[in-house]
């Protein structure tokens, strides 16, 4: 039997707004609404991030709270990820809210270009985050945005840096940083499978790249990211209605490839996640 193929929606992010599409959830309220679609939908994680009163970017911990105790209620058993990344916050402020003991963390190991600004993710700030999640027993999401993040990873978990089980997820066609190049997605793979061959890995296309790196990671035989934070629309003309039908596609790519959509009970098996009740 093929591995399960666990799928990640990724909700809201830190840059789409409702102008873009009327369908990206904003408030708690909405974030959650829009999970539970999802959820039903086949995902089995949600990476989750939350915006204040205006709409933008924050890492406020109440809302974090509100919005993984709305998950809990409505998801049952569904993996809960919060993002620690640098545009909502910055410094010890972008690991704030592992302390609620989410299931797991997103965590960027190195810097790099974003279309406007550096993505500036220090040594310092990675070992203090990497020993938060550890403080909470929270398994860390490598996101990966080079190579050099890929294999640095691997590293710090060798050495015992990063809880949990290995998971890196590769993020492909943010402009200036890794475009979606399927000799380099195949290389990755490589890379994975002859270095850290005990981990599992994911990949997540930007933009209208989400679909093709949707299908590379499937057919690969690895797990992958969908939602409204990469990505606002099903074709170049077409909104996306909700995250739920970006995740429906998502399933549909496993049934072409005969991968299973994986459970929540298998996907925190296959992270070495703790079940739950």
């Amino acid at each position: 039997m093929a591995t399960p193929c666990i799928i990640c929606v990724a909700i809201t992010g830190s840059v789409p707004t409702k102008a873009d599409n009327p369908a990206v959830p904003v408030t708690v309220e909405e974030q959650i609404e829009s999970t539970h679609a999802a959820f039903e939908a086949g995902a089995s994680i949600a990476h989750c991030h939350v915006r204040d009163d205006d709409g933008l970017p924050c890492s406020d911990p109440d809302r974090f709270s509100r919005l993984g105790e709305g998950i809990r209620k409505h998801c049952p058993g569904m993996i809960i990820q919060y993002s620690t990344g640098g545009r909502s916050g910055a410094g010890a402020e972008r690991g704030g809210m592992l302390s609620l003991r989410p299931d797991m963390a997103s965590l960027s190991v190195g810097s790099n270009n974003f279309p406007t600004r550096v993505y500036e993710n220090p040594p310092d700030l990675v070992q203090w985050l990497a020993t938060e999640m550890h403080r909470f027993h929270v398994t860390p999401e490598i996101e990966a945005f080079d190579l050099s993040h890929i294999l640095h990873a691997i590293r710090l978990h060798r050495e015992g840096v990063l809880y949990g089980r290995l998971y890196v997820q590769f993020v492909m066609g943010v402009k200036n940083a890794m475009p979606a190049d399927r000799d380099v997605f195949d290389f990755y793979v490589r890379i994975m499978k002859e270095r850290a061959a005990e981990a599992q890995w994911c990949a997540a296309g930007v933009g209208p790249n989400q679909i093709v790196v949707n299908e590379w990671s499937i057919a690969a035989g690895g797990h992958t990211r969908t939602g409204l934070e990469d990505n606002i629309r099903l074709d170049r003309n077409t909104l996306a209605p909700s995250n739920a039908a970006l995740v429906a596609r998502c399933a549909a790519l496993c049934e072409k490839y005969e991968r299973p959509v994986a459970t929540v009970d298998q996907a925190r098996a296959i992270l070495g996640l703790s079940a739950t009740d």
